[in-house]
């Protein structure tokens, strides 16, 4: 689970390539499938949308949001 400081914003990056991000209690406001290159991530929302990631020192910069491990935040 990936959360932003805030904890308003959670993602589930799950090991079946799914995932489920939540915005406050909205719950399951996102979900689709992504792919992992490196530390590199592609996202493809099931609404057709694409975004993209990276992980860096641990951290996880999702377009304009940075998210941390949740036992992290």
């Amino acid at each position: 689970m990936w959360v932003t400081a805030d904890g308003h914003i959670r993602q589930e990056l799950r090991a079946d390539g799914r995932y489920d991000e939540a915005r406050g209690s909205r719950r399951s406001a996102y979900t689709g499938r992504y792919t992992v290159t490196g530390s590199h991530l592609d996202y493809v929302d099931d609404t057709g949308f694409t975004a993209t990631g990276d992980i860096r020192d641990g951290v996880l910069f999702h377009e304009h949001l940075v998210l941390h491990k949740e036992d992290q935040a």
